[in-house]
């Protein structure tokens, strides 16, 4: 096993429609209204966007985002990312209930010198900072679209 590598998924179930949600989600440069660790989204082109994240722990990480798929029909939009993490990213927009369902699906391998410094004690902190983060995203996401 890396131990600089990290695989996540989250499941959002969310009260709106697919459509509405997908439409939230590909303008990641709203992102910091409604995602509070969501610090910053610079676009760079139509494709290409810097992206600074800062959950619970006292850390930054900065990364470019590269869109490498963005699918209005299957509702699927994917990045590859480089920086202080590498890797890539994937949200899957699908019917559930009432709702939807926004499946989120993580691959990077961290190169920020400090974090891999302290890979094998910190990573169980590093694995519960990004469930927090996640979970402040989908209330916020939650939040947002139901007041759109």
């Amino acid at each position: 096993m890396d131990r600089n590598r990290y695989s996540f998924l989250s499941r959002w179930p969310l009260p709106a429609p697919p459509p509405a949600v997908y439409t939230a989600l590909e303008r990641a440069e709203d992102y910091p209204r409604w995602w509070p660790q969501v610090r910053e989204v610079t676009r760079l082109d139509d494709t290409t966007g810097v992206i600074t994240i800062r959950s619970l722990l006292p850390y930054a990480l900065t990364f470019t985002a590269r869109e490498v798929r963005h699918d209005p029909a299957a509702k699927v939009l994917e990045i590859a990312m480089t920086g202080d993490i590498e890797g890539w990213a994937r949200w899957t927009v699908t019917a559930h209930g009432t709702g939807s369902l926004a499946r989120y699906e993580q691959v990077v391998e961290v190169t920020k010198p400090l974090l891999r410094r302290f890979a094998v004690p910190g990573r169980p902190l590093f694995r519960a900072n990004h469930r927090l983060m996640m979970r402040a995203g989908r209330r916020g996401l939650r939040r947002y679209l139901e007041a759109v």
